[in-house]
């Protein structure tokens, strides 16, 4: 059976580039994009595009049914940072659509979901190096709760179900195609922009405050991949990993390239909630269960956003 793919939030970060890569393997009409607003006007030219609200489940059900879908992608959410500030509204916007997801895959309209969570699952008593696949969490943010919620309720819909559902815990992700959607590790996205336009950068976190990141393709390889791989005996939401670094690592790196970048510190809330992540992650489960390993090091990611970059400013 050909591979028909909905990916509700793909004009957002990861979502946009997902989307992209998607239809280079499975083909430009067999991949729908949706949103609750517009996306880039590649995403937009390059495939089918509809207009969608997450939170509406006749909607998706109506897109399902229209393009003959069998594997959603769930990207629509409110990330750490934004979430903060409206509590209620990121719990709305990250649980009842993946409820309306699920509840889809439990009338069997589709095969396989793809919904995404993330290290914010992780919380100050979890460990901070290597942190395992499965340990205590206990987050302390709105998206970190609702990200320990959404893998309790895949499971259980897998379980009891038998809904096929695939998760991959993201550490933050590094792209220079698509602007940071307000998560606590936008940083390493904003540091690259101001070095290239003002030669200095401010950082809202501290100097020393190491966290787990990710270029933006080795993200999506890893998102297919989980989705391309046989059934898996259980729900499992895999940690993920590539490389952990603080702002002055990066900055440093930067400066190989820009010997004027300047950086300078003014840690904001943002830095409590990095502070409740751990600082590196065990993801050997995914190597071992799917193949999975990351490409880009530290040299790599800081070499190629630059160039990425070159022609913007």
């Amino acid at each position: 059976m050909e591979t028909k793919i909905l990916i509700i939030g793909a004009s957002g970060q990861i979502g946009t580039e997902l989307t992209l890569k998607l239809r280079k393997i499975y083909g430009k009409k067999n991949v729908v994009a949706a949103d609750i607003r517009n996306g880039n006007y590649e995403v937009m030219e390059s495939g089918p595009f509809e207009i969608l609200d997450a939170l509406k489940k006749k909607e998706i059900i109506r897109v399902v049914k229209k393009h003959k879908i069998n594997h959603i992608y769930l990207m629509a959410a409110m990330l750490s940072a934004i979430a903060e500030k409206k509590p209620k509204k990121a719990w709305s916007l990250n649980m009842n659509s993946l409820f309306n997801v699920l509840e889809i895959g439990k009338a069997k309209l589709v095969d396989k979901i793809f919904w995404p969570s993330s290290i914010a699952v992780f919380g100050p008593d979890s460990p901070k190096k290597n942190a395992p696949q499965d340990t205590i969490m206990n987050p302390t943010t709105v998206y970190g709760i609702s990200k320990v919620a959404g893998e309790n309720w895949c499971n259980y819909y897998n379980v009891k179900y038998g809904v096929d559902v695939r998760t991959v815990r993201y550490p933050g992700i590094i792209s220079y195609k698509t602007n940071p959607g307000g998560g606590t590790t936008d940083y390493a996205v904003e540091i690259f922009h101001a070095a290239k336009k003002y030669k200095a950068y401010k950082s809202f976190l501290k100097e020393d405050a190491v966290l787990p990141m990710m270029y933006m393709e080795d993200a999506i390889d890893a998102t297919i991949n989980v989705m391309q791989h046989d059934k898996f005996e259980k729900y499992t939401p895999y940690n993920i990993a590539a490389i952990s670094f603080d702002p002055a690592e990066i900055a440093k790196e930067i400066k190989g390239f820009i010997p004027e970048f300047e950086i300078s510190y003014k840690p904001d809330n943002r830095q409590k909630i990095a502070e409740s992540w751990p600082q590196t992650i065990d993801d050997s489960q995914a190597r071992k269960d799917w193949n999975w390993k990351h490409n880009y090091e530290l040299k790599d990611l800081v070499k190629t956003m630059l160039e990425g970059l070159h022609f913007t400013y």
